[in-house]
């Protein structure tokens, strides 16, 4: 309460308009959450928020989803877990990245579970642990980066038995190839991991949670034992996998405006090693977004910004905290104009998806590139 009060009193005090904003869309977050919630029956959504919600911002995504009652949020690290619960999330949180035994045995939170990545982790705990704490079991079906592996199972169990303190409340693992279709990868992996299944239920019948797929493996759903789905980049309305079939939209927009105007003229270039130069008079822009912003660099003379609806080109070098274009087809603008610089359409060629596909680069890397400092707002 005290801090809410104290963001309150700062905020009137140091009241701006920034340059930059990054708006989220709240009743698409809903939308696109009960697509998937509502995917399979008896299947439920658990959100991951790592990376500061996929570059949504951690607090406000979480905040919101909350309310959504989901068995539990994924985050990677502890800290992310830590700043959910300090800002009042209810929802337990599972932390499916690595977290050091002696992190694991301070923590006091008894709504933070976490997740067993290797077979030392394991015999660290079942050795140490003096009052009970939940565990999703993370196994390597194929992947070959966290998890035990299939050889490592049976020692696991034992060591797990051992120590009535140690609660395995899930089994988790991750498809390497699940964005491909009909990947011999991902069949060879779900195969192991059914299997798995039916050998850890027996031997742990009270297990609460089952879960393998993220967004794009939920194209393979009908085909895996599970009770839970780990989305991601689908909450955020974007597939890797590209499905027509999918009803979800994105719900970052990020806009700014005309910083300046100016009429060049042909022969005249713009911008570093003067990778620009106009054919013709040509009307440029600057706007005050640039690499440092998440306007990726490769953007240069091959992306698009929106003014007025109508699509803008880049010019130039995308620079640290500037980018230019050419506004010669826009009529009647001015400093102070509204630009769209990442749209919330999918199909836009300004939209992180389209933007990734031009720079050679997938969604995430452009997201997550969204510096935290920019603030986030809801629509």
């Amino acid at each position: 309460m005290i801090r809410k009060l104290i963001r309150k009193l700062r905020e009137k005090r140091f009241s701006y308009e920034p340059l930059v904003k990054v708006e989220l869309d709240s009743e698409q977050l809903i939308k696109n959450f009960r697509v998937f919630n509502e995917m399979r029956s008896g299947v439920r959504v658990a959100p991951v928020l790592k990376s500061n919600a996929y570059g949504h911002g951690l607090l406000l995504i979480g905040k919101k989803l909350d309310k959504e009652k989901p068995p539990f949020f994924v985050v990677d690290s502890y800290h992310e877990a830590i700043m959910l619960k300090n800002e009042g999330v209810h929802s337990d949180v599972l932390v499916l990245g690595y977290t050091s035994p002696q992190n694991i045995l301070n923590t006091h939170k008894d709504d933070v579970v976490f997740g067993i990545t290797t077979i030392d982790q394991i015999e660290e705990l079942t050795k140490s642990l003096k009052r009970k704490k939940r565990f999703h079991l993370k196994i390597d079906t194929g992947m070959h980066r966290q998890g035990i592996l299939e050889s490592d199972i049976s020692r696991a169990v034992q060591l797990i038995k051992k120590n009535p303190y140690f609660i395995l409340e899930g089994i988790c693992s991750h498809f390497a190839d699940a964005d491909t279709k009909d990947s011999e990868i991902t069949k060879e992996q779900i195969k192991r991991w059914n299997a798995i299944i039916e050998l850890m239920k027996r031997e742990f019948p009270n297990l609460k949670y089952i879960h393998t797929e993220a967004t794009a493996g939920t194209q393979y759903g009908s085909f895996i034992h599970a009770n839970v789905l780990r989305v991601g980049l689908g909450i955020y309305g974007i597939d890797s996998a590209k499905r027509k079939d999918l009803p979800i939209q994105p719900i970052l927009r990020m806009e700014s405006v005309i910083a300046g105007i100016k009429k060049i003229l042909p022969g005249e270039c713009v911008g570093y090693n003067a990778t620009f130069c106009a054919q013709q008079e040509t009307v440029v822009a600057t706007v005050p977004v640039g690499y440092f912003e998440g306007i990726d660099r490769r953007l240069s003379n091959v992306g698009f910004f929106k003014v007025g609806g109508e699509y803008c080109p880049i010019v130039g070098r995308v620079n640290m905290n500037m980018t230019s274009i050419d506004i010669s087809r826009i009529r009647d603008i001015h400093e102070g104009d509204v630009v769209e610089v990442i749209s919330d359409v999918i199909d836009d060629k300004n939209s992180i998806s389209s933007m990734a596909e031009t720079c050679g680069m997938i969604p995430y890397e452009l997201l997550v590139g969204i510096p935290e400092k920019i603030r986030r707002v809801w629509k």
